[in-house]
């Protein structure tokens, strides 16, 4: 044995020939601070030994290496920018000692190599890659570029357009085209890896392969000239400016830094890549972007355990009722491999519904992520059917019929009535009270409700609502269930609205109140999309969601929390709904729908929608864009504390990802109260009080302000 720790093992496969594998007590091989360390260590043996002819890199896992240990990143990111530069620069000489074996070095890839699993690869000669590989650099989802290396290495490898598109997208490739694009030299049937692997380099030490030649691309500037350069960057900016835009600074400060370091050798130019890495770490998206994912690791990490406390296996479900969310939802199940009934008392509302499933399935063709034999699979594991002896013996029914509560009740009462003792039933309700729903029920702790957000397969949320006589058993298979499906569920306890929709109703509030005050709602909508970072303003979203069915939710809301959501005076949703402005559905809202010439949507401005809000709200003013998104933000983010404190959402981890993966809340704020913490409690209490006149749903709680008052945050740096 040349080297041993927790997580490599260094050893001489045939004389000469080092074997370096990667292999650390975990389920997974990742970079984290210890594994660095010992990764030098273990180098410094290889480069001192004189006997040394080649080295092999493996892994002893399913996967190479998955990247870097983010849980170490955020504490290690609240040092000034000055520290982080060294601090970065520590790993990075890592891949370079690597890279500087004096021996030809080959790398067999399998699984997972992203991140800096894929980093380690590119320091080494030759890549040889499984059919089960998937390699990418993925950083930028973390508001980061690559840090070891790889911004210097891959566009000296693969070329500077494809590198600029694989670090500014942070998509994976899978083994082949990884192959077609430049990076991997060989592909092989995973029973076959090690051994090519070691053929490769046993033909490199031998001189058929020049290995001194392929690395020194690597420690040389870019091959580009000066005309070829500018083309390549340029236009490389201007993409990453019309997808990334300016909320997302890591794709141009890679682009940037892989331009800058265009002219220069490895060592200068990885320098380059230290600041740029350390300058990125600062920024606000950082946090929220890793925020996230870690908070995306929690809900994985609560799924993963209800699946294995899960008493009750879902084999085969039912939805009952098939409009556009019932196909959707019976789509979303069959694709993932549980075959589905789909119920409904209208043949056309099932031909409907699988229409719906049959142009998703479509979509997925056209994209070449599904075959047609795929596609023929899924079809026939959804039976649609006017009967109820069909839905007999599922393990799971999901309600999607109309949002009342006389006729959920009704047809829950009557499905209860043909399914087993231990068979499950949920209600897709978005504000109807889950205790009201299981009043009728004789098997009230086998109800709860199951949330999808529309449209059911773009969405990745599933709110998973327990009721007063719900069971932990039931939560926990419909939690699997939910994750089967390839959804993000997270537990909520019933109350008005459940999470998601409680939240959203005082933002809604917020932004009529605006308007009754005189703002223009397109301009809200810009400043909300534009700066804030929305996906939809609020009156766009309104229209998407239907003034109809928001009108009738401001009921449930308003009976719940009499005092902070009693309905408004000359509220222009209802205006718009009692004018038959339903919004997109009908093609009227606040705004006017229609198709350009080439049969897209497209929204407008609408004198009559003008008329009618101003028959209702004040003469108009301009509101500062601060001002704008303090009424809208203050109302979401206080109701959001309230749900927590209220331990209607079990933490800040899945309140944030509840209105990330269900409202398209910015994911580079990081959710409300990640928001929040980069404001600062003790700043956001201030914001507050400056509109507490407007309302109770302007108030901070009183555990708000202590927090406040004794520097706390929902989260740990």
């Amino acid at each position: 044995m040349i080297y041993q720790s927790n997580s490599i093992q260094v050893e001489y496969l045939k004389p000469g020939i080092a074997r370096f594998t990667f292999n650390a007590q975990g389920s997974v091989n990742k970079f984290d601070q210890q594994t660095l360390a010992d990764c030098k260590a273990a180098l410094a043996k290889l480069h001192a030994d004189p006997e040394l002819k080649g080295v092999l890199f493996v892994s002893g896992k399913d996967n190479f290496i998955v990247g870097a240990d983010i849980t170490e990143f955020l504490p290690v990111f609240e040092r000034p920018e000055a520290e982080l530069v060294p601090w970065i620069k520590t790993a990075s000489d890592v891949f370079d000692y690597c890279e500087d074996l004096p021996v030809p070095s080959v790398v067999a890839i399998k699984g997972f190599a992203l991140g800096g699993g894929c980093e380690w690869t590119l320091a080494c000669d030759y890549r040889v890659a499984d059919t089960t590989t998937r390699i990418g650099l993925p950083e930028v989802k973390l508001g980061l570029m690559p840090g070891f290396g790889g911004t210097v290495r891959l566009p000296r490898i693969i070329g500077a357009d494809n590198a600029m598109e694989w670090i500014t997208t942070g998509k994976e490739r899978g083994a082949e085209q990884a192959q077609k694009e430049g990076l991997i030299d060989a592909v092989v049937a995973p029973e076959k890896l090690e051994a090519a692997a070691l053929s490769m380099l046993e033909d490199a030490i031998a001189g058929k392969l020049n290995w001194q030649k392929k690395r020194a691309v690597k420690l040389q500037p870019l091959k580009l000239n000066k005309t070829e350069a500018t083309m390549s960057f340029n236009t490389a900016k201007g993409m990453v400016f019309a997808t990334a835009g300016k909320h997302y600074p890591a794709p141009m400060v890679a682009v940037q830094t892989i331009e800058a370091a265009a002219t220069l050798g490895r060592d200068a130019a990885v320098a380059l890549e230290n600041s740029g890495f350390a300058k990125l770490a600062k920024t606000d998206a950082a946090t929220a972007q890793i925020g996230l994912f870690l908070n995306d690791q929690v809900i994985k990490g609560k799924a993963k355990k209800a699946a294995k406390v899960a008493t009750k296996a879902v084999k085969k479900a039912a939805v009952l009722g098939a409009g556009i969310m019932g196909g959707g939802i019976a789509y979303q199940s069959a694709l993932k491999g549980v075959p589905v009934v789909m119920k409904d008392i209208a043949d056309k509302a099932l031909e409907l519904g699988m229409g719906e499933a049959t142009k998703l399935l479509a979509k997925q063709v056209e994209r070449n992520k599904l075959d047609a034999v795929g596609m023929a699979k899924v079809i026939s594991a959804i039976t649609p059917t006017l009967s109820n002896e069909q839905v007999k013996g599922v393990d799971i029914v999901v309600e999607a019929v109309v949002e009342n509560p006389k006729i959920k009740g009704a047809v829950l009462k009557e499905v209860e009535a043909l399914l087993a003792d231990d068979a499950i039933l949920t209600s897709n309700t978005s504000t109807i009270s889950i205790n009201q729903l299981a009043a009728n029920l004789s098997r009230p702790q086998n109800f709860c409700g199951m949330h999808f957000f529309n449209p059911v397969p773009k969405m990745p949320l599933v709110e998973v609502i327990r009721g007063k006589d719900t069971s932990e058993e039931t939560v926990a298979a419909v939690v699997a269930y939910a994750a089967k499906m390839g959804k993000s569920p997270i537990v909520v306890n019933n109350c008005p609205g459940f999470f998601v929709n409680r939240v959203l109703f005082p933002y809604f509030a917020g932004f009529s109140k605006l308007v009754l005050d005189g703002a223009d709602f397109a301009q809200v909508d810009k400043v909300m999309e534009k700066q804030f970072g929305w996906p939809m303003g609020p009156a766009y979203l309104l229209d998407v969601v239907g003034l109809d069915t928001a009108y009738h939710c401001t009921d449930v809301m308003a009976a719940g929390f009499p005092t902070r959501m009693a309905k408004l005076d000359n509220d222009p949703v209802a205006a718009m709904y009692q004018a038959n402005r339903y919004g997109q559905k009908n093609g009227l809202g606040f705004y006017a729908y229609s198709k350009d010439a080439k049969g897209k949507p497209k929204k407008d401005i609408d004198a009559a929608s003008l008329n009618l809000l101003s028959g209702i709200a004040a003469a108009k003013q301009d509101f500062s864009a601060e001002d704008i998104i303090a009424r809208l933000m203050v109302p979401m983010i206080n109701e959001t504390i309230r749900c927590l404190e209220e331990g209607i959402v079990a933490s800040a981890a899945e309140a944030d990802m509840g209105l990330v993966y269900g409202l398209g809340f910015p994911p580079f704020r990081g959710g409300p109260l990640r928001y929040v913490d980069t404001l600062g409690l003790a700043n956001f209490v201030a914001l507050a009080d400056k509109y507490a006149h407007l309302g109770e749903i302007y108030q901070v709680t009183e555990q708000t302000r202590a927090m406040a008052a004794n520097g706390q945050r929902f989260f740990p740096v």
